[in-house]
């Protein structure tokens, strides 16, 4: 009778049960989903966080390459400066997410634990906290450490990666001279280096973990032998016993992964540092605020004015230009001529201020360069040199350079450059892509496209650096050609060694260690007899080839 009273109650209990049971992978499920949810959302966020940082620094360095002071370009080489903008806040903004995802975690995880022990036992807990002074000297001490090794590895990276842009910018000068056993020894010595410092990091890094897991076991040791005297004397039980050093033993795991997080953190700051310094510590070129308002038509505009001019790059050389004076009247066409070391180079990287004098002044339509706005400055010149620099685009984008496109005006350009026959038979024209500096053209096409660059910018004045020194006798009479409409209206300066180039000018300029020794017309220098006709007869007679 009691057995079929109690059999519905039975069947309700079970069902009760039955129902619990299902809600147990339910409430699983839900956690692990709300876990991974939340994860999801961090890993994202801080993601998000740091590659937003990362965009706006790489723009910031690259920016201050745009308008750094000229002087950085001598103290660190190309290979140097693009790793920094590019790699280095690359490696360091992506170690320092992930390392500061799983410190976010430990750290929480450190917090927690140490709580509960505090709430088991506060006076054991009070041993547990000696121990973290101690890692935080060894942390500390083995993370400056680090920091050293990190940025010497910056460094020997750097002269790594201009090894090998050396050797691939004078690939065919090492190959003609046989150099590439020394060479390969060169890069192998820095590539051992570069080795050994790695060693050294790995090493710093390794010894981080036992020596913390060492520090703890002596704190864990401390706390077992005090907890047996206090259970001695007292009614701790042996639930609570355990419960502390189960607590205690799942500090390990955070404590090694905190220690881990070290190493990541110090390279990502070491490299992120750099560009820190290359925004912060490298000064923007001087600039002034004098802006010319746009001239009429009849106005003459580039007269250059010199005066006691000296430019010298170190204390223990000479000058490369000596208390140097000299007047070009607007529309003048002036050729500098000397030999190797005369100051030509110098005197013409004046002008665009990529060089700034030690003393003097260079006036420019009679205002100083220190005042005018160095974009309105630079505004008045287009080169024109041996080297020509091509950026990797269109022949189009590298003829309007820094201006508005006008396909017209390109094709102009092109044409008055000679240019425009072998453009029109490129698949894509003016669109066609050029290569690495050009390299798709010949010598003699990558100068008339310069020259079709100068033609385009229209600036008042013009500087020729040697433009047809390396060219073949059509190419050079294409070039000349194309010379002679570049420099109609035009201030012209010309660094040349080719009699087609100087016997145009309107005046010779003779220059020796830094200063003027002669200056006339080709043919009144001729008659003087001086340091001019020596340098034609130099020439063995070949006047083409004769000033050097």
């Amino acid at each position: 009778m009691i057995p079929a009273l109690m059999q519905p109650l039975l069947d309700e209990g079970f069902q009760r049960a039955s129902f619990s049971l299902w809600l147990v992978p339910i409430v699983l499920l839900l956690l692990f989903g709300i876990r991974g949810f939340c994860g999801y959302l961090a890993e994202v966020a801080l993601a998000k966080v740091a590659n937003n940082g990362m965009l706006a620094l790489r723009r910031k360095s690259f920016d201050r390459l745009l308008d750094a002071d000229m002087a950085l370009f001598s103290r660190q080489s190309a290979s140097a400066l693009s790793n920094t903008v590019v790699y280095e806040v690359q490696t360091g903004a992506t170690q320092l997410v992930n390392a500061l995802l799983g410190m976010a975690r430990d750290t929480l995880t450190l917090i927690a634990l140490v709580g509960y022990l505090i709430y088991l036992n506060w006076k054991l807990t009070l041993i547990v906290a000696l121990l973290f002074p101690s890692v935080t000297f060894v942390m500390r001490t083995l993370s400056r450490r680090l920091y050293r090794i990190a940025k010497a590895s910056q460094d020997a990276t750097d002269n790594l990666a201009y090894v090998v842009e050396e050797n691939v910018l004078a690939h065919r000068m090492v190959r003609l001279h046989a150099a590439q056993s020394a060479q390969s020894q060169r890069f192998f010595d820095l590539s051992h280096k570069l080795r050994g410092l790695t060693m050294k990091s790995i090493m710093a890094s390794a010894a981080m973990t036992p020596l913390t897991q060492m520090l703890a076991a002596a704190a864990l040791s401390g706390v077992i032998c005090i907890a047996l005297v206090q259970s001695s004397g007292s009614n701790v039980s042996v639930g609570s016993f355990v419960s502390f050093i189960t607590a205690m033993l799942m500090l390990l795991a955070p404590i090694k992964h905190l220690a881990n997080v070290a190493s990541p953190i110090t390279r990502s700051m070491a490299a992120l540092e750099r560009a820190l310094d290359l925004i912060d510590a490298t000064p923007k070129e001087s600039s002034g605020g004098y802006q010319p308002e746009r001239a009429d038509s009849d106005t003459p505009r580039g007269r250059i004015v010199l005066n006691d001019v000296t430019v010298q790059y170190q204390a223990e050389t000479a000058p490369a230009l000596d208390r140097f004076s000299l007047d070009i009247a607007p529309g003048e066409i002036v050729a500098l001529v000397g030999a190797s070391g005369s100051g030509k180079t110098t005197l013409v990287n004046l002008l665009p201020r990529f060089v700034l004098p030690n003393t003097g002044q260079v006036l420019l339509d009679g205002h100083d360069l220190a005042d005018w706005q160095l974009g309105a400055l630079r505004g008045q010149f287009a080169m024109v040199s041996q080297d020509v620099v091509m950026l990797n685009d269109t022949l189009a984008a590298n003829v309007c350079l820094g201006m508005p496109r006008d396909d017209t005006r390109v094709w102009a350009c092109l044409e008055a450059a000679n240019l425009a026959t072998h453009v029109r038979d490129l698949p894509l024209g003016v669109d066609t892509p050029v290569g690495h500096n050009a390299a798709q053209l010949s010598g003699g096409q990558r100068q008339r496209l310069a020259i079709a660059r100068a033609l385009y910018k229209d600036a008042p004045i013009l500087i020729l650096d040697e433009a047809t020194s390396a060219l073949d006798t059509e190419s050079e009479r294409l070039v000349q050609e194309a010379l002679q409409r570049l420099m109609v209206g035009r201030t012209t300066l010309v660094i040349a060694h080719r009699l087609s180039t100087i016997e145009h000018a309107d005046r010779v300029v003779v220059m020796e260690r830094g200063r003027i020794v002669e200056q006339g017309s080709h043919d009144a220098l001729m008659r003087l007899n001086g340091t001019y006709a020596r340098l034609q007869y130099l020439g063995g007679g070949e006047l083409r080839e004769a000033v050097a």
